[in-house]
């Protein structure tokens, strides 16, 4: 599962990679809860073309950093900053 993000202060784009990047996945439109984050990991440092957004990663699946069983999911990122934490529902996922 991967995440497209783009960070920018004050309009000037910023390279999120240095920072703790994990995921939460939950059902229905539930908020996650502490035990519910995944580390997840940046997929390199460089923006990706053409919109400039760096991906966030996380391996969904047997034998990934998580398993999830049949249903559909809210996936959530969230990336812990200085101070700033966001946290961010971003789409769902069907497991069939």
């Amino acid at each position: 599962m991967s995440a497209a993000v783009s960070v920018s202060t004050a309009g000037t784009p910023v390279n999120p990679t240095s920072d703790v990047v994990e995921f939460a996945f939950t059902t229905g439109i539930a908020k996650p809860a502490s035990g519910d984050w995944k580390t997840g990991s940046w997929d390199g440092t460089e923006p990706r073309a053409p919109d400039g957004a760096y991906l966030a990663r996380c391996l969904v699946g047997p034998g990934g950093t998580v398993e999830l069983p049949v249903g559909q999911y809210t996936m959530w990122i969230r990336i812990t900053d200085n101070p700033e934490v966001p946290v961010i529902p971003f789409g769902l996922l069907r497991i069939t």
